[in-house]
């Protein structure tokens, strides 16, 4: 028999959900089938393959031991990870990662394991904050995602609650999100709010979008103004009152003015040749609308470095009315 000790960390969460991440090599089959039997018991009482874990309970697992040997090798993995992304922020409950361009959120199809989610997690094993050995079925996770070759600001959660708390405040739009991109061309209208319908070609890792709605769209709502012009380039400053995959990007881009560097729905020939691989898009400024758990971060306004915005080198000489916001 093995027992599991329902700690902070593990709390909050249904039963077959922690078992899951708690117990790798039991198949979901074996499980379902534990709790039916009552060979899998919670407080050593007959156990719902949907109950809630509370901090202090105690899982009782009737299995084979084989289930529980498991080589874990992730404190050597972390150990030998040096974190490239800044810090905008840190408390207790979470990080602002201001992530580089070029480095991916998580493993991609290549599993590499060299990518943000686990810089954040070397970093706060290194600090002492993260103890994989200790967790059960939690470790620190990202709350947003940015595409690989997007940089700024990611939300990274310490711990449980903080990462269900974020999320709810993700889901319910209590946060402002801006964004700075540099685009060919000048925009007619100084300011817009743009509307339209999005399609994602799942095939092609692309999305079209379309200037009145067709079967399958999404609406997509893009509100972007010019802060600056220079040599037939513009620096915007976009929000998103619609989340959609590449909205910036595939939106700016329907409107005659694709971003610098953005080859998927552009031209980043003569973007390469100046030095600039990845489309000009940076997540740079955070602000919180929030209460509850969150509360004390409730008005806060977060930006990242100017020079973490590598693109502004387009716009030299020119004085630009961004990062005053109040850290």
């Amino acid at each position: 028999m093995k027992i599991l000790e329902i700690g902070k960390n593990d709390a909050g969460q249904r039963l077959d959900k922690f078992l899951t991440k708690a117990v790798r090599n039991m198949p979901p089959s074996l499980m379902y089938k534990s709790i039916r039997t009552k060979k899998i018991k919670v407080n050593r009482k007959r156990a719902e393959i949907s109950q809630m874990l509370n901090e202090g309970d105690t899982v009782q697992l009737f299995l084979p031991d084989e289930l529980f040997n498991t080589e874990n090798n992730i404190e050597s993995t972390l150990f030998h990870i040096t974190p490239i992304f800044g810090v905008v922020y840190e408390d207790e409950n979470i990080i602002l990662c201001d992530k580089p361009a070029g480095l991916s959120v998580h493993s991609d199809e290549d599993n590499d394991t060299n990518n943000l989610i686990t810089q954040v997690q070397a970093y706060l094993y290194k600090k002492g904050e993260y103890d994989p050995s200790s967790e059960q079925s939690f470790a620190p996770a990202l709350c947003n995602r940015i595409d690989r070759n997007t940089a700024g600001i990611v939300i990274a959660a310490k711990n449980a609650e903080a990462l269900r708390e974020m999320n709810a405040i993700i889901k319910e739009r209590k946060l402002i999100k801006k964004y700075l991109c540099a685009v060919n061309g000048i925009p007619e209208r100084k300011s817009e709010t743009l509307k339209g319908y999005l399609i994602k070609n799942s095939s092609t890792n692309t999305v079209n979008v379309y200037p009145s709605y067709r079967k399958g769209a999404k609406e997509i709502v893009t509100r972007y103004r010019v802060l600056a012009s220079k040599d037939n380039v513009s620096l915007l400053e976009v929000e998103l009152l619609t989340g959609r995959t590449h909205q910036i990007r595939a939106h700016l881009s329907h409107i005659g003015h694709p971003l610098v560097g953005d080859g998927k729905y552009g031209i980043n020939r003569d973007a390469r040749r100046g030095g600039y691989k990845y489309q000009a898009l940076c997540s740079y400024y955070l602000e919180f609308d929030t209460d509850g758990f969150f509360s004390y971060l409730n008005g806060r306004i977060f930006t990242v470095k100017r020079e973490s915005v590598y693109f502004l080198s387009l716009f030299d000489g020119i004085k630009l009315p961004i990062f005053g916001g109040k850290k």
